[in-house]
């Protein structure tokens, strides 16, 4: 009796047991992996900028919590991308296998632990790219890469890995074609378009909608073609989130590198302010630089020197000191004033972003040769053009033909200005005979082709006139053409735009 008392006992546990094992299991990966209220406000004010009142809502969650995890490592990404401080740097760049570590011991049945991996291993490469560990970001890259893959297998119908995930396939469909080979080796796969298709499916997602929102208008203006329907996207994204500190500095970015200088100003102008928001250093830089391009140099000067006095890194150094030679030598200042100015390029800061990469060539060049007054002419419309202030570029060229250009490179350059001037308002008849020539002019066959990038650039943007005017066979071949210069300054910048057209 007792042991059939026993017998059935058991057979009445074994499926209690068994709902109850399941019911824990998910219990313990909700607890791995909670997004608590305090922790989803931590995340908003870092997205906003506000790290400090992150930081007190984070010290009140628990330890072993992954999603507290992840979002320390954001904040500390934040700060050290704020900052640029190599002291912080080396007493923080630890914590990148602490908390790998911490991710990888939790349960491996969520979808959240592979994603949060990845996520920790992107915002590394981040920083590492910052402070010039171009190597050891790329293996970040790649093991991220590898680690949304999988969990994309595993969970196909989870949101969250489609916002980094994305972007990937976007950066591989982007690699220039003589690094292809790499990533097919390295086993990375994606295109343009389906990057473009996960960021669109990681907006319905409530965590990370905003984040891919921001991507999605990114690698529009940085890898495609920035349109003015992108453009009122971003205007209502910024207007949206008026407190956002980060979508204010991101939106005047990418309205400045897409040559709105008067909105890049607007956001800036606008944007929130006080002792709750990390401090940006930054933003006086970008100031200088809307205002130099303005010819307000003695504006520009005072937001450069501010820049100066609050920043603490070493990147964006030299290419400062070279926009205040800039504000001298084009104001006509007395070369005592400005020639120093340059001598401090080569003698500051370092040279892991491309703002300081161009701004050392610059420097070396000026001090050895010199420069002509038709390069200040040129300098002039240059830095109007790119700014969206094309009265005055026009105004500065308008006066010379091109005769008045004494080298190839100065008369490519002057016919590729003319023609972005009238292309970016909005007279594209009148640009295509500037953007031709200058395109004749540095497609010559005398061993300088693919060192002038005036050749380049101007097919690219003739592709993207004729696409406009939909006579795609123009545009292709334009495109094409683009794809065919081989060694010139920006290569990896025109071949990704030119490919996404294709």
């Amino acid at each position: 009796m007792g042991r059939i008392y026993t017998d059935n006992m058991k057979n009445l546990c074994k499926p209690v047991l068994s709902v109850l094992s399941v019911f824990l299991f998910f219990t313990a990966s909700a607890q791995d992996f909670a997004w608590t209220p305090g922790l989803q406000r931590a995340y908003t004010d870092l997205q906003k900028g506000k790290l400090a009142n992150a930081r007190q809502m984070l010290a009140r969650e628990p330890a072993q919590n992954g999603v507290r995890v992840f979002v320390e490592d954001y904040a500390d990404m934040l700060l050290l991308v704020t900052t640029d401080d190599d002291r912080a740097f080396a007493s923080l760049s630890d914590r990148e296998d602490e908390r790998l570590d911490a991710l990888k011991s939790l349960t491996d049945d969520s979808p959240w632990q592979r994603v949060l991996q990845a996520e920790v291993r992107l915002h590394w490469a981040f920083v590492k790219l910052k402070f010039g560990r171009e190597m050891s970001a790329s293996w970040d890259v790649i093991r991220a890469y590898r680690l949304l893959a999988e969990n994309q297998k595993r969970f196909p119908a989870f949101l969250p890995t489609y916002k980094s995930l994305g972007t990937l396939h976007i950066m591989i469909g982007s690699v220039p074609e003589n690094y292809v080979w790499v990533a097919n080796l390295l086993g990375l796969r994606g295109n343009i378009r389906q990057g473009q298709q996960e960021l669109q499916r990681a907006q319905a997602d409530p965590i990370f909608s905003l984040e891919a929102r921001l991507v999605d208008l990114m690698v529009r203006a940085y890898v495609l073609n920035f349109t003015d329907a992108d453009g009122q996207s971003l205007r209502q994204l910024v207007t949206a989130n008026s407190d956002n500190l980060l979508l204010h500095f991101f939106g005047a970015t990418i309205e400045q590198k897409n040559g709105h200088g008067e909105q890049a100003l607007a956001y800036l102008n606008t944007r929130p302010t006080g002792a709750a928001y990390q401090p940006m250093p930054i933003i006086e830089n970008i100031l200088g630089d809307v205002y130099l391009q303005k010819g307000q140099y003695n504006t520009a000067t005072a937001h450069f020197r501010q820049f100066l006095a609050s920043y603490r890194g070493r990147n964006f150094l030299k290419d400062t000191h070279y926009k205040l030679f800039l504000c001298h030598w084009l104001a006509n200042r007395p070369e005592s004033e400005a020639r120093p100015l340059l001598e401090m390029v080569l003698r500051v800061g370092r040279t892991a972003v491309e703002s300081d990469k161009a701004a050392q060539k610059f420097a070396e060049a000026y001090l050895k040769r010199g420069a002509s007054a038709n390069q200040k002419v040129l300098m002039r419309a240059r830095l109007a053009s790119d700014g969206g202030f094309t009265d005055s570029a026009l105004a500065y060229l308008r006066p010379y033909p091109e005769t008045r250009f004494a080298t190839l490179a100065e008369r490519a350059e002057f016919n590729y200005r003319m023609g972005r001037i009238y292309q970016r308002q909005n007279a594209p008849d009148a640009a295509i005979p500037y953007l031709s020539r200058a395109l004749a002019l540095a497609d010559t066959p005398d061993g300088r082709r693919d060192q002038l990038s005036f050749g380049a650039s101007a097919a690219l943007q003739l592709g993207y006139i004729y696409q406009q005017k939909n006579d795609r066979i123009r545009a292709r071949s334009f495109f094409q053409k683009a794809l065919s210069f081989k060694h010139h300054e920006y290569k990896n910048s025109v071949d990704n735009k030119a490919k996404a057209q294709l």
